[in-house]
């Protein structure tokens, strides 16, 4: 099990992004939270198994229909065993 903390820069919100990402997420059993940031972005974290999350990261290279993603910044973090995946706001 591995934690990734993600910042998304680009065209990601009002484009249903974070829901796209949360759906994705419960489709794939991955456990964290994403939210919009000052400045246009989206950050989220991601826990789960490797592939899994890995597989998540490249969905959400390619975003929803709409969306336009310029750049992906990640980082590992501690697993906090969240309980779900929601949309924070």
């Amino acid at each position: 099990m591995i934690a990734v903390h993600v910042r998304v820069s680009g065209k990601v919100q009002g484009v249903n992004y974070r829901a796209f990402t949360r759906d994705k997420a419960k489709e794939l059993g991955i456990k964290g939270w994403v939210r919009n940031i000052p400045g246009g972005g989206v950050e989220a974290v991601l826990e789960g198994e490797r592939k899994t999350v890995g597989k998540l990261l490249r969905l959400m290279k390619s975003g929803p229909a709409g969306s336009m993603v310029l750049g992906m910044e990640f980082s590992e973090l501690e697993s906090k065993d969240y309980e779900d995946f929601q949309i924070e706001y």
